[in-house]
């Protein structure tokens, strides 16, 4: 008599582990409600001050715009983790076929544009940091989304990763920038 195997059962790791990434999500969390919540300090007095936080206003709702888009597009894929979902699929139209991480890029404009409306400093250092984290929670999610999509090397290789033309070229490109030469024509950096 033969007994059927039973497929090996996948590995189940408590969240506090880590193992999807969960703790980029509570860091992420963590800066976005610093950013909100935390009084302004070192506010500064710009001439045009309602012209700054008309742009800030705009920056905000240009950010929380693009991360609600993006996030519509995601569908069924969506996640806060940096780990794909196992019955994610990579998504490369809409948004996504010119940003890799355009829900990470809505973030950014919208904590710069915060600052900005409320002209402080602090507020200003803390989307720094945000920005500088959700860059390296996006470099995280990479890595585990080269591992899933083996397709994902070549939609890297033609998109920009946050907000198109802006943010982070790619080492070539910088290096080319900073020695004063110009790009190939229609050659994005990335």
């Amino acid at each position: 008599m033969t007994t059927a195997s039973k497929p090996p059962e996948r590995e189940r790791h408590p969240w506090w582990k880590g193992a999807r990434g969960e703790w980029w999500v509570v860091g992420q969390g963590v800066l976005m409600a610093a950013l909100v919540v935390t009084p302004a300090a070192w506010r500064w007095e710009a001439p045009g001050r309602l012209l700054w936080g008309g742009a800030g206003g705009l920056l905000i709702l240009l950010g929380l715009g693009l991360a609600a888009l993006a996030m519509r597009e995601l569908g069924s894929s969506l996640s806060p983790l940096p780990r794909p979902r196992r019955r994610a699929v990579l998504v490369q139209t809409g948004l996504y076929a010119r940003t890799r991480h355009p829900i990470y890029g809505g973030l950014i404009l919208a904590a710069v544009g915060w600052a900005l409306v409320s002209q402080s400093g602090l507020h200003l250092l803390l989307a720094g940091i945000l920005t500088g984290y959700v860059y390296a929670k996006a470099v995280r999610e990479e890595t585990f989304l080269l591992q899933r999509f083996p397709e994902y090397a070549d939609y890297r290789a033609r998109t920009q990763r946050m907000i198109p033309r802006i943010f982070w070229p790619t080492r070539e490109t910088a290096r080319a920038i900073l020695r004063g030469r110009s790009r190939e024509p229609g050659q994005m950096p990335r």
